[in-house]
């Protein structure tokens, strides 16, 4: 067990992990940390001989956008981002995506809970619209902004998310997305397109979520690390237990 409040404030990391009485290989399981939260945790559990099966750089490409886009942009949808969040780079950023519709997030987190106010930009053209959804954005982020402001290309889809569990490359188990834990795919999830891309990753544990665009075409609208991944609660605790336990050896 470690202290995951105290691995989150940057204070005594040291005694943060000091229930840790075991050395050997490791997966985290819980909540997020930011990427050089996480590479100080990961650090410190080596000293005490414990070795995350996920390394620090690795954390960081599944969990911020920018770290896998590249490697999935055909499959999911276009992209832009700033470094921070300065109004003069934000419209830069628009202006690369061009008119129309978009989503915005930052490079870990949207607040699609907030949808009008902060996630969704009618039309990017709209300058003083968009820098006002981006606002709110900031205001409700606050101090958990990570990295800077990203504008996906909106596209319509014709289903809920299906979150996907993928261990070296290989989809180990497929489950609903835990905000709509009660909610299956309309068909089966073809993962033929993505899997060679994500595999191509190299990350040892990241999920995949998709979703059917109105088209009938699958596509990744956010991968993550598995360890800081929430599990829906329709697939059983031992179901996931297992799926970890194998991905530990």
């Amino acid at each position: 067990m470690v202290d995951h409040d105290a691995l989150a404030r940057g204070g005594d990391v040291r005694r943060a992990v000091a229930s840790v009485s075991r050395s050997g290989p490791a997966v985290y399981r819980g909540w997020m940390l930011r990427s050089e939260q996480y590479a100080v945790f990961a650090e410190v559990l080596a000293e005490r001989g414990v070795v995350l099966r996920t390394g620090a750089e690795q954390y960081q490409r599944a969990h911020e956008l920018p770290g896998w886009y590249a490697a999935l942009a055909p499959v999911t949808p276009p992209s832009v981002w700033t470094t921070g969040s300065e109004r003069a780079d934000f419209d830069r950023a628009r202006a690369e995506l061009g008119a129309g519709p978009a989503v915005l997030r930052d490079y870990s987190k949207s607040m699609k809970h907030y949808w009008d106010a902060a996630a969704f930009i009618p039309d990017l053209e709209d300058g003083a619209a968009a820098w006002g959804v981006a606002s709110r954005f900031l205001e409700l982020r606050d101090d958990d902004f990570v990295g800077g402001l990203v504008l996906r290309r909106f596209e319509r889809f014709a289903s809920t998310e299906v979150r996907t569990w993928w261990i070296d490359g290989a989809c180990v188990l497929i489950g609903a997305h835990p905000d709509s834990p009660d909610d299956s795919a309309p068909v089966e999830v073809d993962l033929a397109p993505v899997a060679p891309l994500i595999g191509g990753l190299g990350l040892p544990f990241v999920t995949v979520d998709l979703a059917l665009r109105a088209d009938g075409v699958w596509r990744v609208i956010e991968l993550g690390d598995g360890q800081v991944s929430d599990r829906p609660t329709t697939i059983e605790p031992q179901t996931m237990i297992e799926v970890l336990l194998a991905q530990a050896r």
